[in-house]
């Protein structure tokens, strides 16, 4: 059967597009920031997921006021770069994985989550930067996606208890598929930063780094943060937050720390990254991930 092996969250801004896209991320200002994910990349090398469950926002570009779901899953063939106005990104187009996805949606649905099922959308930075992050620059990505967006634009967003539950209720989806896949979920989007307003530039480095404390071991208080917290400590856009708690809830009781990343700044953004095993007792290799955990 089909297995969630671990569990990824990444900050999607999209300046990390513009500098793997024209070269620059090597230079002075973004060569630490994706120096913590060069670890992600050589694992992922040798873990060579089948298929990534892609939590991540959209940003106007396949939805609008017209239509905001909540939750929508792309059920799709395929998915091409959004232009976000200066362009598509220059990178591959994302092959879905239409039979695990639709599976996943029944049974979402039949769980009582209203999901929008979506065949035919663009793919903005909030997807495609993890990616290129993850993966670097490949001819073709390495894996099938299936993305799954969340409204944290327009007000009311998901709580994050609800968000937490829909990631069990994923796993409990993806072990019912009956085809032997190996699964990771990524979820992506903050940490604190705010955009507009007298607040614009907003970072918390302390609480940024107390939520990703709160993503290991066993504790689940996370998914009991009030939108307000939020919004009082990591501004307006921190709520983008809730997204990881999708991945989360999908590896179930405990995790292990397999690779943590945190930078400050890029753009008006705090950066934060995490790679995560459930921790099952079922004695994953975790060769070179000790060092890489406690940098």
């Amino acid at each position: 059967m089909a297995r969630i092996t671990a569990g990824l969250a990444s900050s999607h801004v999209p300046l990390l597009g513009v500098a793997s896209d024209f070269g620059k991320d090597r230079d002075d200002y973004f060569g630490p920031i994706f120096a913590g994910y060069d670890w992600t990349r050589e694992w992922e090398k040798a873990e060579k997921p089948d298929v990534v469950i892609l939590v991540y926002n959209d940003h106007a570009s396949a939805f609008d006021m017209k239509i905001i779901p909540t939750f929508a899953i792309g059920c799709g063939e395929r998915y091409t770069s959004a232009d976000e106005g200066w362009g598509p990104r220059p990178v591959p187009d994302v092959e879905g994985h239409p039979d695990l996805a639709w599976h996943i949606a029944q049974s979402l649905i039949l769980d009582e989550f209203d999901m929008t099922i979506i065949n035919e959308m663009d793919v903005d930075h909030g997807l495609t930067v993890p990616l290129s992050m993850m993966f670097d620059k490949p001819a073709a990505w390495p894996c099938k996606v299936i993305p799954l967006a969340v409204n944290v634009v327009t007000y009311p967003p998901p709580s994050g208890n609800r968000c937490w539950a829909l990631g069990e209720a994923i796993a409990k989806a993806v072990a019912s598929f009956p085809e032997e896949l190996n699964v990771q979920v990524w979820g992506t989007g903050g940490m604190s930063h705010q955009l507009q307003g007298a607040r614009a530039g907003l970072i918390n480095r302390e609480w940024d780094n107390k939520f990703l404390d709160g993503m290991i071991g066993e504790s689940d208080h996370l998914r009991y943060i009030p939108h307000i917290e939020y919004l009082r400590e990591t501004g307006s856009e921190g709520i983008e937050m809730v997204m990881w708690l999708i991945m989360r809830g999908a590896l179930g009781k405990k995790t292990r720390l397999l690779h943590r990343h945190y930078h400050v700044p890029c753009s008006n953004t705090a950066i934060g990254h995490l790679v995560l095993r459930p921790d099952n007792g079922e004695g994953f290799d975790m060769t070179g991930s000790a060092a890489a955990a406690a940098a």
